[in-house]
């Protein structure tokens, strides 16, 4: 099935705002949405992804992360795919997203 278009919703590089990117990757729960999307080889549907909150709530911070800029979300039949925007936020924000990744799994291991 073929990828839809992006989220209408999802902002374009030029209209990145640092602060809610900040406030985006802060929450400890889209953190660990950050740290499986990274380490996935492919894009995660949201089910995939293993959070200990209800899908309600999950979808909550998926919109957050989404409308930051950091996700990108799209469809494949009714499944809403997910992967990090890498190379857009490193346009923006050179270096900031791997550092933020690294810093996940360094804690992760403490």
């Amino acid at each position: 099935m073929a990828r839809t278009t992006k989220m209408t919703d999802e902002p374009d590089i030029a209209d990145f705002d640092f602060p809610r990117i900040l406030a985006a990757v802060a929450d400890p729960v889209r953190m660990s949405i950050l740290k499986q999307l990274a380490g996935a080889e492919e894009a995660l549907s949201c089910g995939a992804i293993e959070l200990p909150i209800k899908a309600s709530t999950a979808t909550h911070h998926f919109t957050a992360l989404r409308q930051a800029g950091v996700l990108h979300q799209y469809y494949i039949g009714t499944s809403r795919m997910n992967l990090l925007r890498i190379e857009d936020m490193e346009q923006a924000y050179p270096g900031f997203l791997p550092s933020v990744i690294a810093a996940l799994e360094a804690n992760s291991h403490k």
